[in-house]
């Protein structure tokens, strides 16, 4: 624990956000966080609650309450306060390997779980995560410490999203040689090409790599398996493979007029604009220009929320967040108690600045869009939208959505981008390997485990349980990866809680 009366002497404190007109000219990250005096306060809030759901990683009522990696929140929250910053570290990455990204992209579940929030205001743990591994590597603590002892065994790992890397991560760490092959040109998968700069500054995603490789990981780019190399090849050469491609099957929206031009997935719509920053700082002119346009974009989350901030920064004429769901509460309801996650209105990054910018939230909710309306060139000119209901069905006593007759509506829109979700794996990948799939195109495995139909082929992440979040990439990694080494040692050391 903290302080034992922290959580009564210290109000929550937080870093001050870049104001959204200033940050919108850049593609930054934009938090100025605490110095270190003022995060140890903050670690001393943490209080001695006896049951720490922080850590939990629990499941009620559909949801995840406290932290899936089980991270240890009251150790590490204690020796920030107490200024044993190492330490702190070492507890820290005991259960997480990749705080750097976590501290800047995950919801902060363990906040959501935190007694202190029952009647308060939650610990501010990722704050404290932050500057935990920012720490770490200004004194040296996070620099590259290859394994002693080497194994012989080779481990393929395909995908160097955050579960793949989780997985070699681990493997190395236990002394097996392991090679990452990503498709794209730069390591990191959905870190680096699915999350926009300003959430997630990609010499962050660099720095943690350059580490990984002086420990003796091996990361081969512009390798898409499938196509490029054969799966045959890999189970010649590789004791084990590892399937960590993502969900990266976009949903699509089928309305008339979807051959319209100027539709675009989210997903390819971030790729390009992050690619485009990195390779010329927008120079080559081969992101999708929204200057001047009006953007329409459909799927109320944060892919949809970070097409937004995204768009503003080049500057969109207007920006349209289509939602299909109702506004959610703006505090509690008595059916949703602490500690389940908090199911109300959550204004983002994207949608502040959209506030600022254009003077009203970009959101429309519970509508869905009926049409897309094109010029005589085929170009994209608007989007017909129209209202939904909740409608209890008679038969089933389901709750189906109805269109509302009468309450069509045509929105401007130059360019529409699709944050519909994810369908399941991709199947170029999953046939070149023959693996068994389950009904949502997942890759099946028995209940609780990672070994697939097809003999030494291990699979994880959103590939093996369909799109989630980071935080749960990354725990799904650590236990494959302990599966994996089972199967070549016969027993396994490496740490899962």
């Amino acid at each position: 624990m903290g302080k034992p009366t922290g959580f009564l002497d210290y109000e929550r404190k937080v870093s001050k956000d870049v104001s959204p007109k200033q940050r919108i000219k850049n593609f930054k990250e934009f938090h100025e966080h605490l110095s270190m005096e003022e995060q140890q306060l903050q670690g001393a809030r943490c209080m001695d609650c006896g049951v720490p759901f922080c850590q939990s990683g629990m499941t009620l009522c559909g949801m995840t309450s406290g932290c899936p990696l089980h991270n240890l929140v009251p150790e590490w929250n204690d020796l920030v306060y107490t200024g044993n910053w190492e330490q702190a570290y070492k507890r820290l990455h005991k259960t997480n390997n990749f705080p750097e990204f976590t501290s800047r992209v995950c919801p902060a579940l363990c906040e959501a779980a935190c007694t202190c929030g029952l009647t308060g205001d939650p610990v501010s743990t990722k704050e404290n995560e932050y500057a935990i591994i920012e720490n770490a590597y200004e004194k040296g603590y996070a620099a590259a410490k290859p394994p002693k002892v080497r194994t012989g065994k080779t481990v393929a790992v395909v995908g160097s999203g955050p579960s793949g890397l989780a997985v070699a991560d681990q493997l190395n760490k236990r002394g097996h040689l392991v090679t990452v092959f990503e498709r794209s040109d730069r390591v990191g998968g959905l870190l680096m090409y699915g999350i926009p700069n300003m959430k997630l500054e990609k010499q962050i995603i660099d720095r943690k790599i350059k580490v990984m490789e002086e420990e003796g990981i091996t990361f081969v780019t512009g390798a898409d398996i499938g196509k490029d190399i054969k799966p045959e090849k890999l189970l010649k050469e590789f004791d084990r493979v590892v399937l960590a491609c993502g969900s990266s099957n976009p949903r699509d929206i089928n309305a008339p007029g979807r051959d319209a031009k100027g539709i675009y997935f989210a997903v390819d719509f971030l790729t390009r604009n992050t690619k485009s920053l990195l390779d010329s700082d927008f120079a080559d002119k081969k992101y999708v220009e929204t200057k001047d346009k009006n953007v329409v974009i459909i799927g109320g989350g944060d892919t949809g929320n970070d097409c937004v901030g995204t768009a503003i920064r080049h500057g969109a004429k207007s920006v349209t967040q289509i939602e299909m769901m109702p506004k959610a509460p703006d505090t509690r309801a008595e059916n949703n108690p602490w500690p389940e996650w908090p199911k109300v209105c959550k204004t983002d990054y994207g949608q502040e600045e959209a506030i600022a910018v254009y003077g009203h939230d970009p959101r429309i909710y519970e509508s869905t869009v009926k049409e897309f309306i094109k010029d005589k060139n085929g170009n994209l000119k608007g989007v017909k939208i129209v209202k939904l209901a909740w409608e209890k069905d008679k038969e089933t006593g389901r709750m189906n959505m109805k269109e509302v007759p009468g309450s069509e509506k045509v929105l401007d829109a130059e360019i529409v981008l699709i944050a519909a979700g994810f369908l399941g794996s991709q199947k170029y990948v999953t046939d070149a390997f023959q693996v068994e799939l389950d009904p949502r195109t997942n890759v099946k495995t028995a209940a609780g485990g990672f070994k697939t139909s097809v003999e030494n082929v291990f699979v994880t992440g959103d590939m093996h349980t369909g799109q989630s979040l980071v935080v749960k990439a990354i725990r799904q990694g650590r236990e494959c990866a302990r599966e994996v080494d089972e199967s070549l040692m016969g027993y396994s050391n490496l740490y899962v809680q």
